[in-house]
């Protein structure tokens, strides 16, 4: 069986760093099924999903390194283009990819001790996020 789940959230921009892992696991528990695997996704180009231990030092580092790979004040093709001055945005997000996959079985999700679902977004504004979880299983 597939079932799909969505849920909104708003964001500020420039890094902002959501823990979606209990929103995720509601979904999986709302669902019926039991065991499988789901995908969480998120439809856009200026946001992405991963795995993080989820404390303001890591926070802080993945901020600070996604400043040294994808500076904010570095010229960017795609802001000459289209004049929106997002362009690390998309470059960010693309590192991350918009989507995780995560197994799970007897309702609970099979991450790792430490392990919590974030959702980034790098956009240069505010912004609310669509967010889809879809599991199949039985």
């Amino acid at each position: 069986m597939v079932v799909t789940h969505e849920f909104n959230l708003s964001t500020q921009g420039f890094c902002d760093i959501h823990n979606i892992s209990e929103a995720v696991t509601a979904a999986v528990r709302d669902s019926g099924l039991t065991s499988g695997i789901l995908t969480v996704f998120t439809p856009s180009a200026t946001s992405a999903i991963t795995t993080v231990e989820y404390e303001n030092g890591m926070l802080a580092d993945f901020e600070a390194f996604f400043e040294r790979v994808a500076s904010q004040s570095w010229e960017y093709k795609h802001n000459e283009r289209w004049h929106d001055g997002n362009g690390f945005s998309h470059v960010r997000a693309a590192l991350l990819g918009p989507s995780l996959s995560v197994p799970f079985t007897d309702k609970q999700l099979m991450l790792g001790t430490w392990q919590e679902i974030a959702f980034l977004d790098f956009d240069n504004r505010r912004r609310s996020r669509r967010i889809i979880v879809q599991m199949v299983g039985e």
